[in-house]
């Protein structure tokens, strides 16, 4: 594990494999180890990048909640891409990391050679609502700690998991709780809880043209409808839904998840994955 300073915050990172980069960003429950069985099956390839995002430890964990802000997890994952030379990669995420996923292709995206976006959007159908939730829970983590949280780990859209797989559950239960409360809870406060919906994006998203692959599980309600949005507004935007799997998709079906972004990726390296226009002759 290495680390690198954006700004006065170390991040914490781990690079594995060589190759062309592949980069992928966690989700909120998440961390670097969620992406474990992604790292190890794409390292054999690609020179897979993965990091935990300030807040969670070994990372920094800033005082300041409005420095957690969408803004600046783009600014941060372009700080680690600086300093790793790295000028073009696939990147991918899931749910928070999603969501940096699409502000960093619209932000940079001549340094994007694909998007992977997975459980993205959740809460863009009641902003409102979602912002006021995300004060819930960091006032829940401020008063009662990581324990106190249990309950967002076991919701609908992570049922499936724990009933399918105790194993794996488990584990990504036992990280979750593990994180810095004070990290979750400005996480919240400093970006789920002013994120805008990713519907406000809608004309800059029309006119992107990195390949974007957009991954649902069936029952991640959430972000089923923000999903087929990314789908229909993106030109060069194909959609996955795996059925009978919530949020976490890539460790609640890791060899699916898995296969469909090969697949993926090497239709984008051979240059076969095509915009909606592609009979226009206007290829990107």
């Amino acid at each position: 594990m290495d680390f690198v300073d954006i700004n006065g915050v170390n991040l914490a990172y781990r690079e594995t494999g060589s190759g062309y980069p592949l980069v992928f960003a966690h989700e909120f429950a998440g961390s670097m180890e969620n992406w474990d069985q992604q790292v190890n099956y794409f390292a054999r390839k690609y020179r897979v990048i993965v990091y935990n995002a300030r807040g969670y430890t070994p990372s920094d964990v800033p005082e300041n909640p409005d420095v957690y802000n969408h803004k600046q997890q783009v600014a941060d994952l372009k700080g680690l891409l600086d300093h790793l030379s790295i000028e073009k990669a696939h990147i991918g995420g899931l749910s928070m990391g999603a969501y940096t996923t699409i502000g960093f292709g619209l932000t940079h995206p001549e340094m994007c050679s694909s998007l992977i976006v997975a459980g993205a959007g959740s809460g863009s159908d009641d902003v409102e609502k979602f912002h006021q939730n995300s004060s819930k829970y960091a006032d829940l983590m401020e008063s009662g700690g990581m324990e106190a949280m249990r309950a967002y780990s076991t919701g609908d859209t992570r049922a499936r998991f724990r009933f399918k797989d105790p194993l794996g559950y488990a584990l990504f239960e036992e990280l979750f709780l593990s994180h810095s409360a004070k990290g979750s809870a400005n996480t919240f406060r400093g970006f789920q809880g002013t994120r805008p919906s990713i519907y406000t994006w809608e004309d800059d998203l029309k006119n992107l043209r990195v390949p974007m692959f957009v991954i649902n599980g069936d029952e991640d309600e959430p972000c089923l409808e923000p999903g087929l949005f990314l789908k229909r507004t993106v030109p060069t935007a194909g959609m996955a839904v795996v059925p009978q799997t919530g949020h976490a998709v890539n460790i609640e079906e890791p060899m699916v998840f898995n296969q469909l972004v090969a697949e993926f990726l090497s239709l984008v390296e051979l240059g076969t994955w095509l915009p909606r226009d592609y009979g226009s002759g206007d290829a990107w």
